[in-house]
């Protein structure tokens, strides 16, 4: 396999996100459905990197990761002068929709995990129609806090460090060792208090109990997929969520933690491909309907 070059490309695209220009980072391969992925709090695209190389899924879908601003190779946009970094629902939902706008994406499926996956039941809620499915990987409409996030951002100890020691838990011991390293790995190389910054659209500002009951599966399918091993965010937590939520498809993977798409991507595999060949099926028979 040497000198073998994986298909994914890299470009950058400047995107208007309030008012403000940010030159934001994707990774893309495949032609098709456009699917937009969302990386976890404090990491950035490279959790995706399995499934952008998927010659299988990429025959029907247009596999798409960015980083988020301060994230990755996204960097912060050019106004900031270092004032502490706070995603909050708002923005986080501008964002995506401003990328998905300037990249000329229609209706794409939209797939995120854990503070992306949050983000996906409030897309459900509020922008549904903009959308052809969306998945929530870790998703539920709150979770109480077990940690505490002051120590993420100090100057006596090594941010990047204490972040990957906070989530390795999280990580079920089945997934190859190569793998639950590299999810650590972008963890250990976050940016200065973005983790925290992050963690508090997900601790405070993205608290959407009570409002989840709003969304209507008739307008964009809902699938919802949660590891087994998961703490932070339970598969209890996760049903609970989908409980008022008619329609709503839910799944328990096995032997995967709260970073199914890195830390075990063949077992992850297992089970959002069948979602993503619904997906298309579903949009076959849509378009197969219009034609008739």
């Amino acid at each position: 396999m040497n000198g073998r070059i994986e298909p994914m490309i890299g470009r950058y695209v400047h995107v208007d996100i309030g008012g403000e220009m940010h030159r934001i980072y994707f990774e893309e391969n495949g032609a098709g459905i456009p699917l937009v992925c969302l990386h976890t709090a404090g990491a950035d695209g490279r959790q995706w990197r399995h499934l952008l190389a998927d010659g299988e899924l990429t025959r029907n879908f247009r596999i798409i990761a960015f980083d988020m601003p301060w994230h990755g190779k996204s960097n912060p946009p050019a106004s900031w002068t270092g004032e502490e970094y706070q995603l909050t629902t708002a923005r986080y939902t501008e964002t995506i929709c401003a990328f998905c706008k300037a990249l000329k994406l229609d209706k794409p499926v939209v797939m995120g995990c854990s503070i992306g996956g949050r983000i996906v039941l409030n897309l459900a809620i509020d922008h549904a129609h903009q959308f052809r499915a969306l998945i929530g990987l870790e998703a539920a409409d709150f979770q109480e806090p077990w940690y505490d996030t002051t120590w993420l951002n100090r100057p006596d100890v090594h941010g990047g460090e204490v972040c990957a020691a906070l989530v390795s838990g999280l990580i079920a011991p089945q997934g190859p060792r190569a793998s639950r390293e590299e999810t650590l790995w972008a963890y250990k190389q976050s940016g200065p208090g973005v983790f925290k910054g992050d963690l508090y659209f997900y601790r405070v500002d993205g608290d959407l109990r009570g409002r989840v009951q709003r969304i209507d599966t008739s307008v964009c399918p809902l699938y919802l997929l949660t590891g087994e091993y998961d703490f932070s965010c339970t598969p209890e937590d996760t049903k609970r969520t989908t409980a008022s939520i008619k329609g709503a498809r839910v799944t328990i993977m096995e032997r995967l933690g709260h970073f199914p798409m890195s830390e075990n991507p063949e077992q992850f595999r297992r089970y959002i491909a069948p979602v993503l060949n619904e997906i298309v099926k579903a949009t076959v028979a849509s378009k197969q309907g219009v034609h008739a």
